[in-house]
């Protein structure tokens, strides 16, 4: 079964009141709705196993950051098989190209969309290269007496000013108006796309605007990555839950790039701050001031966008220079030590290998044990402490990086 129109949904609730409870129902397709359909049909009682042929589901996300995702739908029951594509459908199961079988008395295939431009290519109209309508500034086609809006209509990205395909509603929405507007006769042009998107998926939300770290490496930006573990409210009021968050920032602009989030709550306000700050060309150390609505159950004092902006001015002005988790490994390859500054019980619970412990509170005690000339890692849980000592250790005349998110994005990236 295929699921893209309100009548899919009604074949496919009719089919699963076929079945017994407990049926086993593979789901192929790892974006948006493939994600939205598992997680009904666990909570429905099925047995659901997600294929994704990627390494990972949600596309938008980077690695560490769609392993919360990951985690997510595993806890919630879903077994999922990533980087694994669908060779066959046969009777009660399916096989995947490496030989697994996986069973299934029902299969939703949810393998992405392209653009529905049949009728715009039967009237001659331009398509890009991806099927896209093409369309200028007021959304008329290559005929000036046509319009075209919508999911099928190529957009202009943002950070690139080249075409995309982004299918999303409140863009399609705006184009709407703006079409009423241009024949009205109004001043208006429509705005490039960030591609900003949210989901939520077994008690989590997960969400992104801009390009991801992959996207920046396969066009070769220089950029600077950021990790961030906040809570989404004051941790002394009760309630607050963790979140994740992912900074992008050109280098030598201050530009902002990209943002990510998955947590329990405020992942959707903390991102769409982002996405407005982008919009209105805000550069990621302005961030830092911005004045954001303040009380213990809705955020800290000093908002997680506001720590984002804060750290993105330390690592522009020198105060610290961080390693990222993938990079990590070859440092300690070539012979940086690292420095685990947490406390002995949490080293001693969840210790990355190679570390040695000295806790922060000691450092100043302790440096006699540190080579000057070696080149010096440190870290902790999420980056605070780390950052701590390593003003320390940079002051005392140590080389020193601090590794960017702390334990908690190394080990989300393991996963």
């Amino acid at each position: 079964m295929t699921l893209r129109t309100v009548e899919d949904v009604d074949a496919i609730m009719a089919r699963t009141h076929e079945l017994p409870s407990g049926a086993s129902v593979a789901v192929v397709g790892g974006g948006f709705v493939g994600l939205e359909v598992a997680e009904n049909l666990s909570h429905r009682g099925f047995h659901v196993s997600l294929v994704e042929a990627a390494p990972q589901v949600m596309a938008p996300l980077d690695t560490e950051i769609a392993a919360l995702v990951h985690r997510a739908l595993r806890d919630g029951g879903v077994d999922l098989y990533l980087g694994e594509a669908l060779a066959e459908i046969r009777q009660s199961k399916i096989k995947l190209v490496s030989g697994s079988e996986v069973p299934a008395d029902m299969v939703i295939l949810a393998i992405g969309v392209r653009p529905d431009s049949r009728l715009a290519a039967g009237a001659g109209l331009a398509l890009s290269e991806r099927g896209g309508i093409l369309v200028d500034e007021h959304m008329r086609t290559s005929d000036p007496h046509i319009y075209a809006v919508g999911d099928a209509v190529e957009k202009r990205d943002a950070l690139s000013g080249q075409g995309v395909l982004v299918a999303l509603a409140n863009t399609a929405n705006l184009q709407g108006r703006l079409v009423a507007d241009v024949i009205a006769g109004r001043p208006v042009a429509q705005r490039p796309v960030r591609g900003t998107s949210i989901m939520g998926l077994f008690g989590v939300t997960a969400a992104s605007v801009g390009w991801n770290e992959r996207r920046l490496k396969q066009e070769g930006r220089d950029y600077r990555a950021i990790h961030t573990h906040p809570s989404d409210h004051a941790g002394y009021y009760p309630g607050a839950s963790g979140m994740s968050l992912k900074l992008l920032v050109d280098s030598a602009t201050d530009e902002i790039l990209g943002a990510q989030g998955v947590g329990e709550s405020g992942v959707d306000k903390r991102i769409d701050i982002i996405a407005t700050a982008m919009a209105g060309g805000l550069r990621a150390s302005d961030l830092a001031e911005l004045e954001l609505a303040y009380s213990p159950q809705f955020g800290s004092a000093k908002d997680p966008v506001n720590m984002l902006g804060y750290i993105n001015r330390n690592i522009r002005d020198g105060l610290v220079q961080t390693v990222q988790f993938h990079e990590l490994q070859d440092e300690l390859d070539a012979g940086a030590l690292l420095v685990d500054v947490r406390t002995p019980g949490e080293f001693t619970h969840s210790p990355i290998p190679g570390a040695v412990n000295i806790e922060l509170d000691a450092l100043r005690e302790r440096l006699g044990e540190l080579e000057i000339d070696r080149p010096i890692i440190v870290h902790c849980q999420v980056g605070l402490r780390g950052y701590l000592a390593a003003r320390i250790l940079n002051q005392h005349g140590y080389q020193v990086r601090n590794l960017d998110g702390g334990w908690k994005t190394w080990n989300s990236a393991q996963q």
